[in-house]
């Protein structure tokens, strides 16, 4: 095990066409034991910088480094990485067994009862001991899966690299393959980088998530400080289900704190305590998270008023659509709160829960706080 260092990493690639930049002037650490999910749209660069760690591609500028060696103009051979693809990829005329144990036979000095034992000792900790002898035509996608994850396991690498490895399975079997690949990170305390472009399963899997767009890290933390405190309107929008709603307003200031409004209606209030930085007459963009939507049986100073437009039933919850002025919001409540398609409902949303954001940079101006008494 090894940490992992990336500095102002760059790739760019050239053809006939011009240039692309797919990778642009990174800088990440992962540390020793530390799980990493680079999280971000497709075409946003994660796949790229995780193949640029591996090897798999050369890097254009830049350094990367691992337990503190540099790597970055050495073959994957030499890097002491094993890596697991969306396709698994594994050997079809090869047994289980044989896939699991063939990088150990390549890349090592160990016995053949050596390796024997090693493999056997993965594919228990994997829960797939029945299955060495079989080949991967008569394994199920999870199966296959286990092997291919014992199959970079079993070498013991410094670091383990995921390229979206859940992405052929059922939702079902995603859930529980989250799972049980955290136990296993638990159980090996591998230093670990995972790509997906799902947002849930970044949010579940990560010690750390770094989110992408354009080639660019928009920001690194924890799930939790990614939530609730984004860098910026892309990081906030991109985290959570449903979507957070983005309203364009106009801030109104006073000695008490700033009133948003959006074509001269009412949308929130936040506390001066809340807020610095904002001006009277500023555009700015409000965030307001699903679930931060409440309903009110009447009209308040800090309340604006929606249109039901569609009701649906998550089992758990209900997303409520709304109409307010000329913008589309969804609204997630509990299953006990039925409003009628057509209704108009009073909305209201905490002074702490309010996030704002610049217009022109997308930098957040204001995200959640600690709760207190909003004016």
């Amino acid at each position: 095990m090894a940490d992992l260092e990336l500095k102002n990493l760059f790739k760019q690639y050239d053809d006939a066409k011009g240039t692309e930049v797919a990778v642009d002037r990174v800088d990440l650490r992962v540390d020793d034991g530390e799980r990493l999910v680079l999280v971000g749209p497709s075409g946003c660069g994660k796949t790229t910088l995780l193949r640029c760690i591996a090897g798999l591609e050369t890097t254009t500028d830049g350094k990367i480094e691992i337990g503190g060696r540099e790597v970055q103009d050495l073959t994957p051979n030499a890097r002491d990485i094993a890596m697991v693809f969306q396709s698994y990829a594994l050997y079809t005329k090869m047994t289980a067994r044989e896939n699991i144990g063939y990088g150990l036979k390549h890349s090592s000095t160990l016995s053949a009862s050596e390796r024997e034992q090693r493999v056997e000792e993965m594919a228990e900790m994997l829960g797939i001991e029945e299955l060495l002898d079989n080949n991967p035509s008569e394994m199920s996608g999870g199966q296959q899966q286990r092997v291919a994850l014992g199959r970079a396991l079993v070498r013991n690498p410094d670091v383990f690299l995921l390229d979206e490895p859940l992405a052929n399975l059922d939702a079902k079997l995603r859930a529980h393959m989250r799972t049980e690949l955290q136990r296993i990170h638990s159980e090996l305390d591998v230093t670990m980088v995972y790509v997906t472009h799902d947002q849930k399963e970044a949010m579940t899997m990560g010690d750390k998530i770094a989110i992408m767009d354009d080639g660019e890290v928009q920001q690194v933390a924890s799930p939790e400080e990614a939530y609730d405190h984004p860098n910026n309107q892309f990081v906030a929008t991109f985290l959570g289900s449903p979507s957070m709603n983005i309203i364009d307003a106009t801030a109104r200031k006073d000695s008490k704190g700033v009133t948003f409004t959006h074509e001269n209606k009412t949308l929130a209030r936040v506390s001066s305590s809340y807020i610095e930085g904002i001006n009277d007459g500023d555009d700015v963009n409000v965030g307001l998270r699903p679930e931060d939507l409440e309903f009110t049986d009447s009209a308040t100073g800090s309340s604006f008023t929606c249109r039901v437009t569609v009701r649906e039933y998550q089992g758990n919850s209900n997303y409520i659509h709304l109409k307010f002025a000329d913008k589309e919001l969804t609204s997630k409540v509990p299953t006990n709160v039925t409003p009628d398609v057509g209704d108009d409902l009073e909305v209201t949303v905490a002074s702490e829960d309010i996030y704002v954001f610049d217009p022109d940079s997308g930098e957040a101006l204001k995200t959640k706080q600690p709760s207190r008494v909003a004016p």
